[in-house]
C-alpha cells in the first residue's frame, strides 16, 4: 500500500513523475520480495515497490557501514505518514491488524471511541484467537490465525458451513510479523514475547491510538484518496489477486 501511495499520491503532489521514484520496503518478512514482483502490486506494468529488504538485511547493512543508530540525532518520518498511530505499529502481533480495524470500524459505525482500547481476547499466541464484539448493538464476529496450519483449520470451518464470522484476519508466521522470515535469526520464544510485548507497550504509552485519529491519514484522504472506499482509494489501498498456474 505504501508503495502505490507514495507513486500515486505523493509523487504527482511534489510533481515527480513516479518512473523517476525507486521505492524501497523494509520488511520482516522474506515473502515480500515474491509479492513485490506480482502484477496485481504495479499501476500501469509499473511496481508500486522496486525492491524489498528484509529487516535481517536492513541490520547487516547497519553493521556493513558502521552506523551508530544509539548516538545519531533523530528526526520526525517523511509524509505522507509522518505521523503514525500505534494502531498501525501493532500490526506486527498476531490480531493486531483485527484489533486496529475494530477499533476504526467501532468509531465509523457509532461515531464514538471504544471505552477500552485494548481488546485482549485478540491478544497472544494462540494459534487462532476469537471474539464477538458489540459495536452499535451488533454483535461482530472476528477471528484470527497465525500459522498456516491454524489458517487452514479456519478456513476449513468456513466450508463447511459456519456463518458467524464477519472478519478474519490471517497470518502465516506463528505469532504474526515478529516471527517473520526476514526477522534475525536464532530467536527463541521469550523473545517473541518480548516483541509482542513491546509493541502492546508502544500502544499502551501512545497519544495515537486510532487510524482514524491520524492526521496524516485524514490528510492523504482529503488531498488525494477522496472518502472511504471512493474510486481512488479503492485503487490504491485494496488488492484483488488472481489464480496463477502452479506446476504440478
Amino acid at each position: 500500500m505504501m508503495g502505490a501511495v507514495v507513486k500515486g499520491c505523493w509523487a504527482p503532489r511534489e510533481g515527480i513523475s513516479p518512473d523517476d521514484v525507486f521505492s524501497v520496503s523494509i520488511m520482516p518478512c522474506t515473502a515480500k520480495k515474491f509479492e513485490a514482483e506480482r502484477p496485481e502490486m504495479s499501476r500501469d506494468g509499473k511496481a508500486d515497490i522496486d525492491a524489498v529488504l528484509t529487516t535481517r538485511e536492513l541490520a547487516q547493512m547497519i553493521r556493513m557501514f558502521g552506523l551508530d543508530l544509539a548516538n545519531m540525532k533523530g528526526e520526525p518520518a517523511d509524509t505522507p505518514f509522518g505521523e503514525r498511530s500505534s494502531a498501525g505499529k501493532i500490526f506486527g502481533a498476531s490480531g493486531g491488524v483485527m484489533e486496529a480495524a475494530v477499533r476504526t470500524a467501532h468509531f465509523m459505525i457509532t461515531g464514538k471511541e471504544m471505552d477500552n482500547l485494548r481488546i485482549p481476547a485478540l491478544r497472544g499466541f494462540d494459534g487462532i484467537k476469537e471474539a464477538s464484539i458489540e459495536v452499535g448493538g451488533v454483535g461482530i464476529g472476528v477471528a484470527v490465525a497465525s500459522g498456516l496450519g491454524n489458517a487452514r483449520k479456519l478456513l476449513d470451518s468456513l466450508v463447511a458451513g459456519r456463518t458467524d464470522l464477519h472478519f478474519i484476519e490471517i497470518m502465516s508466521c506463528p505469532g504474526g510479523c515478529i516471527a517473520g522470515g526476514g526477522q534475525p535469526t536464532g530467536t527463541s520464544p521469550e523473545v517473541l514475547k518480548a516483541r509482542m510485548q513491546a509493541l502492546y507497550n508502544i500502544d499502551r504509552d501512545s497519544a495515537l491510538r486510532t487510524s482514524h485519529s491520524n492526521p496524516s491519514v485524514r490528510r492523504l484522504y482529503e488531498e488525494c484518496l477522496g472518502e472511504p472506499g471512493d474510486h481512488k482509494a479503492h485503487e490504491l489501498l485494496h488488492t484483488s489477486y488472481v489464480a496463477r498456474d502452479v506446476p504440478r
